[in-house]
């Protein structure tokens, strides 16, 4: 049972003893069995049945001690928490949570961080966001070995959803399989986002607004430091910690590779469609935190106060403004994470990029009159959905594509050219900035995610985000992504022990690939995921080539 010291916002996610084993699927007869056994708890087996009596694992961590739960071997802890309740810190950098006494119950995931109701999902697994609120600095974790030391790699996720919404929160990122399939600690983190992490008050608020543009990534260092300091409770080694995540996820692994504060607190990055080539300007921030204040009708020193302005309202203003992301404040982040070259500052640190085929499949296949174009509406759909390809002539855009590809339909060249200028020039950017930089280009990697998956009639390809449940070998919980066949199993075979192998090593060879070399400009040689894995020298060549004459500004900064 709970500690009496545990706040009543924290009790809002704990779970009875009885609805914990209802949640590990087991029935009335298990809570007598818990009775019998004087506090054991049945683990569930592989297939979910109940197997071997364990007791109910406890760790002890630098605020207090928690209890979690097993499944299938593995022991669970989720929602702990790693920071204090944010609403009493609006734009200020994240504060450790007070200790407690007692033993705190991690059952169940905590609050999801603030964003309108109904944000993500889509394409992805679907978040768990049963409670949304300001008390959202919490982390899940699985581990082989609760309250041992060992020297396991830990891996961190960091969510997509830019820098504005979605959850860790999700069974999409459930770490059992991956922590089971390489003996590793696996942490996955929520933070602040939006205008509750990014609303750049600095100039507009004075010094208590300081670092009010960057507190969701100062979130990201905290829970680093918390992993730092009690990761070896849970077998981990705390000096074998890689960050690893997809589309906004990967851009915030990005972010932390120029942020001094991050500085030794990972040793490896792995970022899946996701890159933060520059951020935000103050002036650019300033006229967004203008935007907001005005919706408000308040002075900056107002909206610290929950009870004057509350989550919601915020959230309403914070529609009415523009992106909200890491800003260049001089402060914790000096300069831009990948302008004008890699971060000298994580120039040691070894480094996996990677993009799936046909990005804008997932990203903007939810318009159905995409799949239908026509060679004359091909141009005037392009002109209308491409601004990053700058001032370049579409029909010649389509003339290209068209010589290059002569058995590309138009929905077939929309998708491509679309992918080819937003979503993968990023990654082409960051990877030819580390290969250029002498002390990272022995430490760099490439893939191109290719395996395409059936749902929806085969019309996604190989979509932004299909690559998650493959480095999570989570396929059987992604169903809606992958579908059931085993292909999709045998893709998350390699692509889950690669990415164990590197968080091992530093390296992302393994036997479940072919040797895959380090990136250089010259060769370009990437590690193309399919169902059978292959090298491939510069794949796409001819599509980087048209669009690399263009400058590129990242999204929003």
């Amino acid at each position: 049972m709970r500690s009496s010291s545990i706040t009543p916002v924290q009790s809002l996610r704990r779970l009875t003893r009885r609805a914990w084993l209802r949640q590990l699927g087991l029935g009335a007869g298990a809570v007598a069995a818990t009775r019998a056994f004087g506090g054991l708890v049945l683990a569930r087996g592989a297939q979910g049945a109940p197997s071997t009596a364990v007791r109910s694992p406890i760790a002890t961590t630098t605020h207090g001690r928690i209890r979690g739960y097993v499944d299938q071997g593995i022991n669970v802890f989720k929602g702990i928490p790693y920071g204090a309740d944010t609403s009493a810190r609006r734009f200020q950098p994240p504060a450790p949570p007070a200790p407690w006494t007692g033993v705190l119950d991690t059952l169940e995931f905590g609050p999801t961080a603030p964003q309108p109701r109904g944000s993500g999902g889509g394409f992805f697994p679907p978040d768990e966001a049963k409670v949304i609120g300001e008390d959202c600095l919490h982390l899940n974790l699985w581990t082989p070995a609760a309250g041992q030391g060992g020297r396991r790699p830990v891996l961190v996720w960091f969510h997509p959803g830019a820098y504005s919404s979605m959850t860790s929160n999700s069974s999409g990122y459930d770490g059992v399989r991956l922590s089971r399939r390489g003996d590793a600690v696996v942490v996955t983190v929520n933070h602040r986002l939006n205008v509750f992490g990014y609303l750049y008050l600095a100039e507009l608020g004075g010094a208590a607004f300081a670092d009010s543009g960057n507190a969701g990534m100062l979130d990201l260092v905290l829970a680093l430091q918390w992993v730092r300091d009690n990761i070896a409770q849970f077998g981990g080694d705390p000096n074998s910690v890689t960050i690893f995540g997809q589309s906004g996820g990967g851009a915030k692994c990005a972010t932390l590779m120029a942020m001094p504060a991050a500085r030794g607190l990972f040793h490896r990055v792995w970022t899946m469609s996701g890159q933060q080539i520059t951020a935000t300007r103050p002036v650019t921030g300033n006229k967004h935190a203008g935007d907001v204040l005005a919706a408000l009708k308040l002075p900056p020193d107002r909206l610290r106060d929950p009870n004057t302005v509350t989550m919601d309202q915020l959230l309403a203003a914070r529609a009415r403004g523009s992106y909200f992301g890491p800003v260049k404040d001089g402060r914790s982040l000096p300069r831009d994470p990948f302008d004008p070259d890699a971060p000298p500052l994580s120039a040691g640190v070894p480094m996996v990029l990677g993009n799936t085929h046909d990005e804008t499949r997932g990203l903007m296949g939810g318009e159905a009159s995409l799949f239908d174009l026509t060679w004359d509406t091909l141009r005037a759909t392009l002109e209308a959905n491409s601004p990053f390809m700058g001032d370049l002539d579409r029909g010649r855009v389509i003339a290209e594509y068209r010589r290059i590809y002569p058995h590309y339909s138009a929905t077939d060249i929309f998708f491509a050219s679309t992918t080819a200028s937003r979503s993968w020039r990023g990654q082409v950017i960051e990877a030819d900035r580390r290969a250029a930089q002498a002390a990272a280009a022995p430490h760099t990697w490439v893939y191109q995610f290719d395996w395409c998956t059936p749902v929806q009639g085969g019309r996604l390809k190989a979509p932004h985000g299909l690559d998650i449940p493959m480095v999570f070998d989570n396929v059987a919980l992604c169903t809606q992504m992958t579908g059931n066949g085993p292909d999709a199993q045998r893709v998350a075979d390699q692509m889950s022990e690669t990415l164990l192998a590197f968080a091992r090593t530093g390296n992302p060879n393994t036997k479940a690939i072919p040797r895959w070399p380090t990136f250089n400009a010259a060769d370009r040689p990437t590690m193309v995921f399919d169902t059978a894995a292959k090298v491939v020298n510069d794949p796409r060549g001819d599509e980087r080539r048209m669009f690399e004459k263009i400058p590129y500004v990242q999204p929003g900064t």
